[in-house]
């Protein structure tokens, strides 16, 4: 391939690096794979990034920070709390849903890069139920729920609708009625929130 003659930034790696590791997976894709479909040398890719742990971590923030951005959107908006903790809980949902269905063979690639990046993932749980906590917090100020404890009522919440986000329940995401269970589980939670 050609030297290429567009400006290499971190966020054309990132692509390529997308491209590459749909293509040839977690275990076979190299950085000179990624070079090779930049057309550039190995050694510019790693001036940007130092390792092929770096490298991979920063494809898996990437990944994790879509729907956090997603979410943020509606985390921040104006309106009823109920509505937006709903909204926030269907569009994680749909999203994680889309992310299999669309590209199994891309989201099975970020399944084992999650794994590897433990810290990426920590920091993405936390970024998610500090959403969350806004939420529930907007939803006591304005008398909506009667919890008192935003953070770990947000935790909570989180934990018990695992089974629609955790990726280890992708198998479940499509099943008949399963869109029915979510709506069920979060009519449940709200209820709780206002008790």
């Amino acid at each position: 391939m050609p030297p290429s003659t567009e400006t290499l930034t971190a966020e054309r790696i990132l692509e390529a690096t997308e491209e590459v590791l749909r293509r040839h997976g977690p275990a076979k894709a190299t950085v000179v794979d990624v070079a090779r479909a930049l057309g550039v040398s190995h050694g510019s890719v790693y001036r940007h990034f130092r390792t092929k742990a770096a490298l991979r971590e920063a494809v898996t923030k990437r990944w994790l920070d879509r729907t956090t951005g997603m979410l943020a959107v509606i985390t921040e908006a104006d309106g009823d709390p109920e509505a937006r903790l709903r909204e926030w809980f269907a569009a994680l949902f749909e999203a994680k849903r889309r992310k299999a269905g669309d590209d199994p063979e891309l989201f099975a690639t970020y399944t084992v890069l999650t794994g590897e990046n433990v810290e990426a993932v920590v920091e993405h749980l936390t970024e998610l139920t500090g959403q969350l906590t806004r939420v529930v917090q907007d939803g006591i100020d304005a008398g909506t729920f009667t919890v008192t404890a935003p953070a770990t009522t947000a935790l909570a919440l989180f934990q018990a609708t695992a089974r629609f986000h955790d990726p280890g329940y992708a198998g479940e995401w499509e099943k008949p009625g399963a869109e029915e269970e979510f709506t069920a589980l979060l009519d449940l939670l709200v209820r709780g929130l206002k008790a």
